[in-house]
């Protein structure tokens, strides 16, 4: 059964987005949730139906229906990725671009974790059952490495050296333009758009984002960079890289799609490489994703 509920629009109130009203009122409930209720009008301001980015106005009536969670039931699933390594505690895993990692709103089938359930034969609970053995995620468009739990006890201490910045992560990516400072730092602060709620953007009020990168080669329009981002905030390695004018080629949301150039087949961007050490042995280790074969072809065309 919906749970049912209704508010009036207090002063205090007046003018706030529709969905940061809702996100206050229920801060449980996930952005994505509540962009999903907004739009199939499971929240209706003076019983009509409304956009998230709606002004809210004193003494409206906001009603909220909240349907029970879909029951997810995953599947396992043959999904197309590579383990690179694999003992008793943790896999690395090399995800394909495209590829969602775990099931969220409006993306319930297909993700890694359907093919994690096919290919290992254990995972961490910790996550969840929607994240079995997720401790950290690539963008869907990104392809590269990743590091999976296959038990509680990995899956703590891997999130917690993330947490303290003891794992190294090293990405490829090819920018637009010619980056002339051939080795830089790029230091700002990230946060949620505050309009286009999927994106983020540099903002004073946001996280603090370190990125490291170094340029590999030079090509007449573009760069290919190797980036190491210090902190893990949401699109990072994009926003950085939009910011000081040279988007990441073939990223739509952060202007990574130029005319001047041959369309790119994807995100160019790829996790290469991750240093770590082992959850239970503390042995030091280092992994690579080879550069796909498609992000390999379109050097070539860049370079002719």
């Amino acid at each position: 059964m919906n749970q049912e509920y209704l508010f009036e629009v207090s002063p205090k109130d007046e003018a706030k987005r529709l969905d940061l009203f809702i996100k206050e009122k229920f801060p449980e409930l996930s952005r994505n949730r509540i962009q999903a209720l907004i739009k199939e009008n499971y929240v209706l301001v003076n019983f009509k139906p409304s956009k998230a980015s709606y002004k809210i106005k004193r003494g409206e009536k906001i009603k909220i229906l909240i349907p029970p969670d879909k029951e997810i039931d995953i599947q396992p699933r043959e999904i197309p990725f590579e383990i690179i390594y694999e003992d008793e505690d943790i896999a690395v895993i090399n995800k394909p671009s495209g590829i969602v990692v775990h099931p969220a709103p409006g993306h319930y089938e297909d993700t890694l974790v359907h093919g994690l359930i096919l290919k290992l034969k254990n995972l961490s609970g910790i996550g969840g059952k929607i994240r079995p053995g997720i401790v950290h995620r690539l963008d869907k468009d990104t392809s590269g490495i990743m590091l999976v739990a296959k038990n509680d006890f990995a899956h703590k201490k891997l999130v917690e050296a993330f947490k303290e910045r003891l794992i190294e992560k090293t990405y490829i990516a090819l920018v637009y333009g010619r980056l002339i400072q051939k080795k830089g730092k790029i230091e700002t602060f990230i946060g949620r758009h505050p309009v286009a709620r999927k994106k983020m953007a540099v903002l004073k009020e946001g996280k603090l984002a370190i990125t490291f990168y170094e340029v590999l080669e030079i090509f007449n329009k573009a760069s290919l960079v190797l980036a190491k981002p210090v902190t893990g905030r949401t699109h990072q390695i994009r926003v950085h890289f939009s910011y000081i004018g040279h988007p990441i080629l073939g990223d739509s949301i952060y202007g990574g799609l130029k005319h001047d150039l041959f369309k790119p087949p994807r995100l160019m961007l790829h996790a290469y490489e991750i240093f770590f050490k082992h959850p239970r042995t503390n042995e030091a280790m280092k992994f690579r994703a080879p550069i796909p074969e498609e992000f390999q072809k379109y050097i070539q065309i860049l370079k002719s």
